[in-house]
């Protein structure tokens, strides 16, 4: 097992204190405009696997009507922009995910994983990854997909695991601050 590198926890924690901060009042709007939109409060909180297999709670901006069940308008306007992952900066600074890493899934897919793949579990999950940026429109893709399920555990799936495996080998501050700024720049 790697040792979780000294400088990710410094950029992770600092970065994200900072990101915090400086982002404080979109918080406030976004959580008043969620929770509005989709019902009190407007977070979402979902058990997500971590690293080593443990699992934690995410969180993130409710994009989802409450009662409906239905994505709302602005709910699609918030993930199209990537700010419902916003509250995951409280992830980071707990200590449960870092900036760059596998995206966080629920049970049943990386805890499941079998030989040299469940070294992604000695990674934190991250807020953003290669593989996220490649499929930031995950949502699009299922929803073409005949058998969006089978899809994602046949196709999608496997090729996050490739991906992530990849950043596991060559982890790097310079990849992480590629994979960040890379990042910044597909969401503009």
């Amino acid at each position: 097992m790697k040792k979780y590198p000294w400088w990710k926890a410094m950029v992770d924690y600092s970065l994200s204190f900072l990101a915090i901060i400086f982002l404080l009042p979109v918080f406030l709007i976004l959580f008043v405009t969620a929770s509005l939109d989709t019902g009190f409060p407007g977070i979402f909180k979902q058990d997500r696997v971590g690293r080593f297999g443990h699992v934690f709670t995410i969180y993130k901006f409710k994009t989802y009507h409450s009662t409906t069940h239905t994505k709302s308008a602005v709910g699609k306007w918030i993930r199209k922009y990537k700010l419902d992952e916003l509250p995951q900066l409280f992830n980071i600074l707990k200590g449960d995910m870092s900036l760059v890493g596998p995206r966080p899934d629920i049970s049943g897919y990386y805890d499941e994983l079998k030989g040299n793949d469940r070294l992604i579990l000695e990674l934190k999950p991250g807020l953003t990854s290669e593989a996220g940026i490649k499929y930031k429109n995950e949502d699009e893709i299922l929803s073409q997909q005949r058998d969006p399920l089978r899809y994602n555990n046949e196709v999608l799936f496997p090729e996050k695991v490739k991906m992530n495996l990849q950043y596991y080998y060559h982890l790097s501050f310079k990849n992480d601050m590629y994979i960040l700024l890379k990042t910044f720049s597909v969401l503009r």
